[in-house]
């Protein structure tokens, strides 16, 4: 369980497959931006950013894993986090990435919302193939 099962100072994972993985991982991605000293509006979006990403891992993708890695480049440095699933993966991911759009029971935010709180955001996603969404979010 937690802590993470693998971890050095700069990168680690966590398992995705529970509603307390789920915590347990926005946890961990709020400590990680405290010591990086992100700001208190900063540390918000990358939490909000990894709860809304660590929950679709496991709603719609049955569960995978959240990877972090400190980033530097040049004098800035930032925080990724990749969730990945084994999931069935997003068959239109254009409707997918739409505000609004929802294929369960949620308000349609996630992947769109997600991605208006971090710098850099990337999908990869393909029928049967699961999904992986790698966010950056840089001081």
């Amino acid at each position: 369980m937690w802590p993470p099962s693998e971890s050095t100072a700069d990168a680690g994972r966590l398992p995705l497959r529970s509603e307390q993985d789920i915590v347990a991982g926005r946890q961990h991605v709020r400590k990680l931006a405290q010591q990086m000293r992100f700001s208190l509006v900063d540390q918000t979006k990358i939490v909000t950013a990894a709860s809304e990403l660590a929950r679709n891992a496991v709603v719609y993708g049955g569960g995978g894993e959240l990877r972090w890695q400190v980033r530097r480049d040049g004098a800035r440095e930032g925080l990724q986090l990749e969730f990945e699933d084994r999931g069935p993966g997003i068959p239109d991911l254009e409707l997918a990435m739409t505000d609004g759009w929802t294929s369960g029971q949620g308000l349609g935010m996630g992947l769109s919302g997600s991605k208006r709180l971090v710098h850099d955001f990337e999908i990869r996603t393909g029928r049967g193939e699961g999904t992986c969404v790698t966010v950056c979010r840089w001081k």
